[in-house]
């Protein structure tokens, strides 16, 4: 990972940013591993995401996979979305969603393409809260991901200690 910074950095800043590129490059991506199946893809991601599992969920992407967010938010690339999912596989009151349970409610399957509509429940939810992905799959890897998830539309319980 290559950092080019334009003004120089205090020194507690800059050692506070070298413990956090440190961390980063730490957490190595996994081995791929494909499946032999789209739907199989799409179940091993639930599977993964809901154990919140990141080597799991990081073994299914390949280097060019692109994740497509509400908000024009696009994540591209393995490094990217493994970087991402490090913040989500925490529990909420390190602000990630440890402990969601993901459960289909509707499956369409188009070609390589997979669309769930689906339900997040989780004991530090104050109610279920819905969306939709559509998964694209190519040769046993998630290819790319459009998804209606938006975290800050998570209802936390009071006292969950959620962020």
């Amino acid at each position: 990972m290559k950092v080019i910074l334009s003004t120089p950095l205090p020194a507690a800043a800059l050692a506070a940013f070298s413990v956090t590129l440190l961390l980063a490059q730490s957490r190595q991506l996994p081995a791929q591993k494909r499946q032999p199946t789209p739907e199989k893809v799409i179940q091993e991601h639930l599977a993964a995401f809901s154990s919140c599992d990141w080597p799991r969920l990081m073994a299914q992407y390949p280097e060019n996979a692109e994740l497509f967010f509400p908000n024009g938010m696009v994540v591209r690339g393995r490094q990217a979305i493994g970087e991402m999912f490090a913040k989500v596989v925490k529990p909420p009151s390190q602000g990630g969603t440890c402990g969601l349970k993901i459960t289909s409610e509707h499956i369409q399957v188009v070609g390589d393409t997979i669309n769930v509509q689906w339900r997040a429940d989780a004991p530090f939810l104050a109610e279920p809260y819905r969306g939709a992905d559509a998964y694209e799959t190519h040769d046993g890897l998630m290819a790319a991901q459009v998804s209606t998830f938006d975290g800050a539309a998570l209802k936390f319980k009071q006292n969950s200690g959620a962020k």
